[in-house]
């Protein structure tokens, strides 16, 4: 059977392997203050949708300014008793709330691919998993702060505005409130409008843990509650995870207030394959970079650079890789890209792809099966014989699209690769261990990973330099952002 099998022509099919288990979702979700879920003051409410099939999911209570003036309050009035807790203490909410993570992370997993459209074996084994990581990582960290800082007295810096985008929805929450909460803060949460059912559900887990009213408050709604929240007046500490341009109007507006800010804000990093690399190595590398989350991560290795050598033997498996990628039911655990996360932002993905065959780069999608009917799809696809002013070389796009550009000398590639006025992330691929260090250390950007990409760990800091931002988020270095600082102990 086995070499009759061998002998057909046609292609190995997967049969299909849909999740299991169903999730409840309630037909509406308040917003979360004080310690207990309320309605809306403003009696807004707005759709989130399954972005792969188009049908509404629930109603999301959209808070106006009355609802974050309550949800601040909340925090002010949570702030004295949660910050006078022994770091000990604090510590034992956040591994409670870690460990409850994991012990519901199959239903967070599946809530955030049904709200966010990513396949489900990246919320599984990525998403949720590093979710739980961050809330232990900084439950340790919570009664060693003293350590953290060479002997220093260490203080809270207050209330503090979170604000995270629709790409890592639960992740993104842990990165803010992990930190926030182990130096004795307390949090009001803003998640993205179109993703804003984990976070509502982490609230959930803040319930079910006994975390004390007002340490946390989780507000939704569109960019007038984030705005809300940057210009509250009770807010000491700002943290805002999303495009430059918004990070741009933030800055503005808190400039002169005193509050303290963090920005991660966009990409547009590069991979850079020698020609002494491992080649299917560095391909993998490329495809868990760009093309498993739909290019919905900023620091996403958008741009490729080859050494001339091996470029065309980069570009035929890249091709060959790619016809490998199944495009479907983000629930289905066959499958590698999933659905793109809304209308908006699938328009603005082909306006890319349109911009990069009119300006004359050529266009290679591998993908020949026909798209579903319903949902947001785009076909994972690259750009061969790209200029550096192309466009799609210069603007982040937030989508499963790469150019690929080629380079002679290490000198050529580290023009190249910072020649952008970004600085989020970057990648090395070569076998030569003095070569890394050399070009790593002239890359202007935050996170470089060396023979591997999109690797992420709660001990590991991770932020940007130019206009990605400034601040980092996780590691020692996480913690700063949210304690001020005093003499010695």
């Amino acid at each position: 059977m086995m070499a009759e099998a061998q002998s057909t022509t046609s292609p190995w099919e997967y049969s299909d392997a849909p999740e299991s288990i169903q999730v409840d979702i309630a037909k509406k979700y308040q917003l979360f203050i004080g310690g207990k879920f309320v309605s809306p003051k403003s009696r807004s409410w707005f759709a989130t949708t399954n972005p792969s099939t188009e049908k509404k999911l629930a109603d999301i209570a959209s808070a106006g300014k009355a609802d974050v003036n309550a949800a601040v309050l909340a925090a002010r009035r949570a702030l004295p008793a949660w910050s006078k807790l022994t770091g000990c203490e604090r510590g034992k909410y956040l591994y409670a709330i870690a460990r409850r993570i994991q012990e519901r992370a199959r239903e967070f997993a599946i809530l955030e691919t049904m709200d966010g459209g990513k396949p489900i074996k990246e919320s599984r084994d990525v998403d949720i998993p590093l979710a739980a990581q961050h809330f232990f990582y900084h439950a340790g960290w919570a009664d060693k702060l003293e350590y953290a800082f060479s002997g220093r007295t260490v203080k809270p810096v207050g209330v503090c505005g979170q604000i995270i985008p629709w790409n890592f929805p639960l992740l993104m929450a842990a990165w803010k409130l992990a930190p926030a909460l182990a130096c004795g803060n307390t949090c009001v949460l803003k998640p993205a409008e179109t993703t804003s059912l984990t976070a509502l559900r982490l609230a959930e887990v803040f319930e079910e843990v006994g975390l004390p009213p007002g340490v946390v408050n989780v507000v939704t709604g569109a960019g007038e509650t984030g705005a809300a929240i940057v210009n509250h007046p009770n807010i000491q500490k700002v943290a805002f995870t999303g495009s430059t341009e918004v990070g741009k109007l933030i800055m503005n507006q808190t400039a002169g207030s005193g509050k303290s800010l963090t920005l991660e804000l966009g990409g547009k990093s590069a991979n850079i394959i020698f020609a002494d690399a491992a080649i299917d190595q560095a391909i993998e590398g490329i495809v868990s970079g760009i093309y498993f989350n739909q290019g919905h991560v900023c620091c996403a290795g958008s741009r490729l650079f080859v050494e001339e050598p091996v470029l065309d033997t980069v570009v035929k498996k890249l091709k060959h890789r790619l016809k490998s990628l199944r495009v479907g039911d983000p629930l289905d655990k066959n499958t590698d890209i999933g659905a793109i996360n809304s209308k908006a932002q699938l328009q603005t993905i082909q306006k890319y792809i349109d911009l990069g065959e009119d300006e004359g780069a050529t266009y290679h999608s591998c993908q020949t099966e026909r798209l579903p009917s319903k949902g947001y799809w785009c076909h994972p696809c690259f750009f061969t014989d790209v200029q550096p002013s192309h466009t799609i070389a210069r603007e982040e796009i937030f989508g499963p699209v790469l150019s690929v550009m080629s380079f002679r000398t290490p000198e050529e590639a580290l023009m190249r690769a910072n020649n952008t006025r970004y600085g989020l992330a970057a990648g090395v691929w070569t076998e030569k261990g003095a070569k890394i260090f050399d070009v790593a250390k002239k890359l202007d950007a935050g996170v470089i990973w060396c023979n591997t990409y999109n690797k992420f760990d709660a001990s590991s800091p991770f932020g940007g330099v130019k206009e990605s931002g400034f601040g980092r988020e996780g590691g020692i270095q996480g913690l700063r952002p949210y304690v001020k600082l005093g003499g010695t102990s």
